[in-house]
């Protein structure tokens, strides 16, 4: 069932209701989950905040279009409404965000105004617990003009050998619920999406030359919440940080790969693919590599988030 919102929500208090909720969910891959499309129509960015993530995030500014990444910011609160919801299996507390695929069918500009719609597809078992997989959809008009899936992992006991998923991923997803301790691994699976394929699973992580250097602030986390929202105290300061099992903030997961698709570039129908392997502790630095159409984020030896890029037939949408 479709339901129409008439404005998007508010995601403090969509993140206090999950954190209360948690204790009480019960995780499993054959639990139910909600049904409901969330709708909102009529959408517009914010010029004030586009531009501070703009430039937060190391995209051209003013070009007149949206960030690629931009409508998952835009479509994140009626994320959060589903999953923080008594009837989302999944407990919102150690919620990680483990990948994203994204297919952009043309370019949105700035100044347009859009229907965003956002369900939960469903839930898939993996070797560390369960996985939901959501998916959002951009219409202009009638078309389809951007769309995504999103895989977030619940972590929990599991019987041996259960699920499709190869890895744990790492708690570095833009909103990504806190509590996740940070670690790595390969990404899962299932619940690719629009994503690229199993070629990108078989590539060997950390294998791409080094193109640039970048020095993190401490107060990254900070002000990349105040341009998407995404105000989690995983993200802000260390002191919240270590209240849920890390040492220090960490980056947004979102901002890895929005930095890494703002450095290397990509054309107006595209389809992207990235997986969060390890989080990105905040002050700190890390290497961004490229090859061709593959780009890594990595520190040292550990890869943070690896993706690949690919050019799609130009379309209107459909």
């Amino acid at each position: 069932m479709s339901v129409v919102l008439t404005g998007s929500p508010a995601l403090a208090p969509l993140l206090a209701r999950g954190a209360l909720l948690s204790p009480f969910k019960r995780p499993r891959p054959d639990a139910g989950f909600p049904h409901d499309r969330l709708v909102l129509p009529g959408l517009r960015a914010d010029p004030d905040r586009l531009a501070a993530y703009e430039r937060v995030c190391g995209f051209a500014a003013g070009d007149g279009r949206l960030p690629l990444t931009y409508p998952h910011v835009l479509g994140f609160p009626l994320a959060m409404r589903l999953m923080s919801g008594r009837d989302f299996p999944l407990p919102l507390l150690g919620l990680v965000h483990t990948s994203i695929g994204i297919t952009r069918h043309r370019a949105l500009p700035a100044t347009g105004a859009y229907e965003i719609a956002v369900r939960v597809a469903g839930l898939t078992p993996h070797r560390r617990g369960t996985e939901a997989t959501v998916a959002t959809e951009v219409r202009d008009g009638s078309a389809v003009v951007w769309e995504s899936t999103s895989t977030y992992l619940a972590r929990h006991r599991t019987t041996a050998g259960a699920g499709a998923g190869t890895g744990a991923g790492a708690g570095a997803g833009a909103g990504a619920a806190a509590g996740a301790a940070p670690g790595a691994g390969t990404s899962p699976g299932a619940g690719t999406g629009p994503g690229v394929g199993a070629a990108a699973e078989r590539e060997v992580p950390g294998s791409l030359p080094a193109v640039a250097e970048w020095h993190l602030a401490g107060d990254l986390g900070r002000r990349y919440g105040a341009a998407s929202g995404d105000r989690n105290p995983i993200h802000l300061h260390p002191l919240t940080a270590r209240l849920f099992g890390f040492p220090r903030a960490i980056a947004h997961g979102m901002w890895t790969v929005a930095r890494c698709l703002a450095a290397h570039g990509t054309p107006e129908s595209v389809r992207v693919r990235a997986d969060f392997r390890a989080p990105v502790l905040l002050p700190g630095t890390v290497t961004y590599a490229a090859d061709g159409n593959r780009f890594e984020l990595r520190g040292g030896d550990r890869v943070h988030v690896s993706g690949r890029v690919e050019a799609t037939a130009p379309s209107a949408g459909r």
